[in-house]
This record gives structure tokens, C-alpha cells and sequence, in this order.
């Protein structure tokens, strides 16, 4: 198997858009077969969204198996089903619990303002050393090398199993993963096995051992429309803005409270922002809503569920609308795991010397809190990640082929 293949992988994901507001079933199908065609079992498992959307998890297992002979990777005809999904075999004779779990979201963020080379942001372009398109670093690339590392091991060679996990909205509010954890069987083998977990999130493939969560809550306020020359109306902004102070108060706090700090992320603070808008784009219209939210950056140990409370008794003070917004805690596995010590050894390989990191963004792998040693590693860097010209360096795919297949050989 060679890195060109993941290459191309890479190019037919990229095809599929995947904009989270859109089904995910023609890629999770197209993948589902690639996974097949490796020799995974794969569960499907699918849930309709708010606005009434399909949408598809997977989770995929290899077990080890002897006289096992390398494939291809290769579309099929075989579609995915949305009946009731069927467990995945588990405990098969001759295995032990561990092996290796990836996990990695097959939805995009929208692409309306695209930027980059050749004006599609789902055709695929290689200019220079760079790979674009929606999705190549966030994070079809990451799919495609471990399909490309999963191609090169195998199941002759495997001691352990091997997971491949893809799902749904993590773009908004980590939605598929909620999903999964709920309703599927094959996850909950994943969690009784506990194996090494590898987020595949871009990292530069840098092995980050902690992450920050993500809380968000909404405000409204409403008024009564009028001609603004009659004195009529009612302005929605006036209850908005006492409102807005005790945000601003509550953003001040998290910036000086030294209770509020852990010194280990950069920043090392909540991060609370706030914003707000009344809709209107005539100044003779007496607004008649106004909306304003929140959003913030928990860490372990500082949760910030308290400032929820404080917007919310606030609300029912001046007789406002008050919604939040569950997100995704803290994920932290302990910088001297073993299983962080090794990925760091691997990693060493590819990358060089290299030490276990915290990152202040929040990837779904958090919601998988019955898991123990979650590690987020990916080929990318995350300032490509949601840009308009989002690419990834053609020798970060290659390396991250590298360091999966070894993780492969490790854990498996």
C-alpha cells in the first residue's frame, strides 16, 4: 500500500459534501464498504437531527483473524441499512480485551466563502505540497490515513482488535457522538474492552493528553413592533441590557478570578465571549426581539456552571427567555498514563521529540467518558481547520499513515 492511495482516498471524501447540515449517508455508505472490504465488521446505527436530517454513525471492528489476506481499498454495491443495527461480534475466541479505538466525524463546517484553488470546495485540488478542499485537514484526512494504515496491517498480524468510529454533527454540539453513546451496542464493547483511543483531531500529529469542554447558553427578549415615530412600540433592547452587564461582569470575573485559572492551558481562563442582536436594519422600526448568547471554554476542575445559574436567575428577573446549551466537558487522560507515553514514543518516530499536550479547543472524543485513555492526535494543524482554503501538507498525510500503522502495530 503506498501513500498515493490515501491520497486518493483522501480526494474521493472530500467529494462528499458533508456540511453538517446535511445527511452524512452517502459518505458513511462509501466508507462502511471501504471498512468491509478491510475485513471489519460495521455496525450502522443512524438518528434523525432537529431539523429533521438522517444522519450516520459507524463503528467499525477488526478482529483478529488468521489467514487473513491484504485488500484494497474499494467502493462496493452493498448500501447501509436504517433498521435496527446488528451488534458486532465481541470476545471471540483466542482475543483479550484492548487493541485500538479511532475516532474521527465525517460532517464539515459550511463553505460558502471558499477561497481556495480551482473554486470547489468539494473537488479536490493539489497545488504544491498542499492538498484542498472542505474537510482535508478537519478531518477527512485523518480518516484516510487510518483507512490507508488499517489497508497495510493485517488481520493475520492483529493480537487485538481494531475500532474505526465515524460520526456525525460534531461540527454542532457533538450531536452523532451524544447519538452513539445512547444507542450503540457496538460502542459499549468498545467502553468494556477500554482500549488506547486515538481522536484523530488535527494536531500535527502531536499527542495532546487534555482538552478544554465547550457550555453555551441563549437569551431573549421580547418586545412589540411599531412604527418607531408613534411611541407604540416596546423595545425588545431594554430588557437586553442589564442583561448584557451582568454578561460583562461575569466575562470580567473569568478573566481575574484566580480561582477561575488553571495555568496549564493557554489561555489559561474560561474564555467566556458573549454577543447580541436585535435583527434590525431599519432605524424607524421599534426592534421587537432581541437575542444574545454565551459561550465558554470549562476546564477540569473549573466548570463554570455557575455562571449558567447566574444568566439564568437573571433572565427570570427581567422576564426573559433563558435556553442553554449542553456541549462537552473537560477531556483529560494523565499526562503519565502509559498509554500517552507510548503514543509519544511513536509519534517520535514521525515527528521528532515531542511532549504530551493541552489544547483549549473541545473535539467530541470528550463525550466518550467511558473511556479512560482518550488521545487526540491527527495529521493537520488546526489553523487550517474551518478556513476558507482549508488544505493539508501532503507530508502530514504521509506521516500520519506512518504514525497509525504504527500505532496499529502497537496496540493490536
Amino acid at each position: 500500500m503506498s501513500f498515493m492511495q490515501a491520497q486518493v482516498v483522501l480526494e474521493e471524501l472530500i467529494r462528499f459534501n458533508t456540511i453538517s447540515h446535511l445527511s452524512n449517508h452517502a459518505i458513511s455508505e462509501h466508507v462502511a464498504e471501504c471498512l468491509r472490504t478491510l475485513g471489519f465488521d460495521v455496525e450502522v446505527t443512524t438518528y434523525t437531527d432537529r431539523k429533521g436530517v438522517l444522519k450516520v454513525n459507524l463503528v467499525a471492528k477488526r478482529e483478529p483473524l488468521a489467514g487473513a489476506a491484504p485488500s484494497e481499498l474499494s467502493g462496493g454495491d452493498e448500501g447501509l441499512s436504517s433498521e435496527t443495527p446488528a451488534s458486532l461480534s465481541a470476545g471471540k475466541a483466542g482475543t483479550t480485551p484492548g487493541g485500538l479505538a479511532y475516532f474521527c466525524h465525517t460532517d464539515v463546517v459550511p463553505a460558502d466563502r471558499w477561497s481556495g484553488p480551482g473554486g470547489d470546495p468539494f473537488k479536490a485540488v493539489v497545488q504544491g505540497d498542499r492538498l484542498y478542499g472542505r474537510g482535508a485537514c478537519d478531518m477527512k484526512g485523518s480518516l484516510a490515513a487510518m483507512l490507508q494504515a488499517a489497508a497495510s496491517v493485517l488481520a493475520s498480524e492483529q493480537t487485538e482488535p481494531l475500532w474505526i468510529v465515524c460520526t456525525a454533527d460534531e461540527e454542532v454540539g457533538f450531536e452523532g457522538a451524544k447519538d452513539l453513546v445512547q444507542c450503540s451496542k457496538a460502542y459499549r464493547e468498545i467502553v468494556a474492552a477500554n482500549p488506547v483511543c486515538i481522536i484523530g483531531e488535527p494536531t500535527e500529529l502531536q499527542v495532546v493528553h487534555a482538552h478544554k469542554g465547550i457550555m453555551g447558553l441563549r437569551v431573549e427578549s421580547r418586545g412589540k413592533a411599531a412604527h418607531s415615530s408613534t411611541g407604540e412600540g416596546i423595545n425588545a433592547n431594554l430588557a437586553m441590557v442589564p442583561m448584557l452587564e451582568t454578561m460583562r461582569g461575569i466575562d470580567e470575573q473569568c478573566r481575574i478570578d484566580p480561582g477561575l485559572r488553571d495555568e496549564r492551558f493557554d489561555p489559561p481562563t474560561l474564555t467566556w465571549n458573549f454577543g447580541v442582536s436585535d435583527g434590525m436594519s431599519s432605524v424607524n422600526i421599534v426592534p421587537d426581539h432581541c437575542v444574545a448568547w454565551a459561550c465558554f471554554r470549562t476546564m477540569p476542575g473549573v466548570d463554570g456552571l455557575d455562571f449558567i445559574d447566574t444568566v439564568k436567575q437573571r433572565a427570570d428577573e427581567l422576564g426573559i427567555e433563558f435556553k442553554e446549551f449542553s456541549g462537552g466537558p473537560p477531556l483529560e487522560t494523565p499526562v503519565d498514563s502509559p498509554c500517552v507515553e507510548a503514543m509519544c514514543e511513536l509519534a517520535e518516530s514521525v515527528i521528532g521529540p515531542n511532549q504530551p499536550a493541552r489544547k483549549c479547543y473541545a473535539t467530541d472524543g470528550c463525550i466518550f467518558e467511558g473511556l479512560t485513555k482518550r488521545i487526540v492526535c491527527g495529521p493537520g494543524s488546526i489553523n487550517q481547520a474551518h478556513t476558507t482554503d482549508e488544505y493539508i501538507e501532503l507530508d502530514q498525510l504521509e506521516k500520519g499513515v506512518s504514525l497509525y500503522k504504527s500505532a496499529i502495530r502497537r496496540f493490536c
